[in-house]
């Protein structure tokens, strides 16, 4: 499975970022800004394959991070509720190009 993973920008030379894994705070990561453009530290990033793709908000950071969080946590059996708090206790809705 190939899945991006929301990185933060710790510095950066405009053509490189030395970012910090959102999944893991310790591990540290050289990645490729040159789809991006170059990013100040704190914006976060969607990274595959060691290039950013695309610059996301914290709030998207964070609830991609919890999804992720949540596909280890189904492989170990334990509880996932907490990481879906806004989906949680809601109808879905479809996105406004499919309403009629």
């Amino acid at each position: 499975m190939c899945i991006a993973v929301p990185m933060q920008v710790l510095e950066s030379d405009g053509f490189r970022a030395l970012c910090r894994d959102g999944l893991d705070a310790g591990r540290r990561e050289h990645v490729d800004l040159r789809l991006v453009g170059g990013q100040p530290p704190g914006a976060w990033l969607l990274v595959f394959l060691g290039a950013a793709r695309e610059v996301i908000d914290e709030l998207r950071a964070k609830q991609t991070l919890d999804a992720l969080a949540a596909l280890q946590a189904v492989q170990q059996g334990a509880p996932i509720e907490h990481l879906f708090a806004d989906l949680i206790g809601r109808e879905p809705e479809l996105p406004e190009f499919l309403r009629t």
